[in-house]
């Protein structure tokens, strides 16, 4: 077995080959030998599924619901207890009134649900119940129910063509939000469910972006097609896509660059990315997932709407939810975005990346 493998683009542009050559016993002191690999694959949850299998609902037994919904509760402390102690303050055992209503409005939008969604919520409150005795309990199960009758729509499970060889994943987001940490995630998954995978580092304008990759590469024993800072990305990916072909790779994860500054060049580069990777399959590439940060609030619902302007998203992967109290901007997100949410981060581990479930959710940010 060889570990830390790992391909980059010379000055002349074209493909080197870098081996780092390991004795046996640093094999078996890898973090992730095959071994190991086999250990872990009980622990991490499905968080794709083929083309060609059932769905999701019925691959998933009890004990993996058991511990999804343990992780989602944990995953949301934050954001639960934001919800369920401003809900605490005087909206209960009282009939449901115009200022109990502006209250709950003022309530959802301070916990990041947003003004459209606040306000649609508040009206099918008002629609139900006014003027009728309501308890707190009943304002959550209220809430929890609206919550996932907007979000099941959009929860879906990523699907891998099987058929493709490689099966082209890019991800895309500004800076910051967790796109190269949930790419390595991401890959992890795929290598201890036995696909091969390889990485492309994209994001040619950061060399702490190619730099993270490579570690990411290196931890988990994948190949990275990398180039020198501020080299051209489209090329190095078109190159990337050849390699993975030529080796027989399933999954190729590409990073992108996410600089906003300039959203017109952005634009630009990642539709060269599309156009050069459809000289290959004019289906290239199959998932274009948008990577938003939790942590930021209200202003992922505008980066949303940015990414969703300059590139052809097919679904999306929010991060960094266990770090803020600010976990209801998904709701807004998904009811605007129409978009399939494939995946949440409520950790800082590898398995602390979640297949999305719009009731294990809305029971984790309402508490009921």
């Amino acid at each position: 077995m060889i570990w830390n493998k790992i391909f980059k683009k010379n000055e002349e542009n074209t493909i080197t080959e870098k081996v780092s050559l390991t004795d046996q016993s640093d094999i078996q002191n890898a973090p992730h030998s095959e071994t190991i690999i086999k250990e872990e694959i009980i622990d991490l949850p499905r968080i794709f599924k083929f083309d060609d299998e059932v769905e999701q609902s019925a691959i998933e037994n009890e004990k993996e619901k058991t511990s999804r919904f343990a992780h989602f509760i944990g995953g949301l402390k934050k954001s639960k207890e934001s919800l369920s102690e401003k809900l605490s303050l005087g909206l209960t055992g009282k009939k449901l009134s115009i200022d109990m209503l502006d209250d709950l409005e003022d309530i959802l939008i301070q916990s990041d649900l947003g003004v459209s969604i606040a306000a649609l919520l508040r009206d099918k409150l008002e629609e139900q119940r006014f003027g009728k005795d309501i308890s707190e309990d009943e304002i959550k199960i209220f809430l929890k129910e609206e919550i996932v009758k907007m979000l099941k729509p959009v929860e879906d499970i990523l699907t891998i063509n099987r058929g493709a060889k490689p099966h082209v994943i890019t991800f895309v987001g500004v800076n910051g939000s967790g796109k190269t940490t949930t790419i390595g995630k991401l890959a992890h998954y795929f290598k201890a469910y036995g696909l091969s995978v390889m990485l492309a580092a994209g994001d040619t304008y950061r060399a702490a972006a190619t730099e993270q990759l490579t570690k990411w590469g290196e931890h988990n024993d994948i190949p990275v097609i990398a180039t020198e800072q501020g080299g051209d990305a489209a090329g190095l990916i078109y190159d990337a896509y050849a390699e993975a072909q030529e080796n027989g790779a399933d999954i190729l994860l590409v990073d992108t660059a996410g600089r906003l500054q300039n959203k017109n060049n952005l634009m630009q580069e990642l539709l060269k990315i599309s156009r050069v990777l459809q000289k290959y399959d004019a289906a290239l590439p199959h998932e274009t997932l948008l990577v938003l940060d939790a942590t930021t609030g209200q202003n992922a619902i505008r980066q949303a709407e940015i990414f969703r302007d300059i590139a052809n998203i097919s679904g999306i992967v929010m991060t960094k939810l266990d770090g803020s109290a600010k976990g209801g901007v998904l709701v807004g997100i998904g009811h605007m975005m129409k978009l399939p949410i494939y995946a949440v981060g409520i950790g800082e581990r590898i398995e602390d990346l979640r297949p999305f479930h719009a009731e294990d959710f809305a029971h984790a940010i309402t508490g009921v």
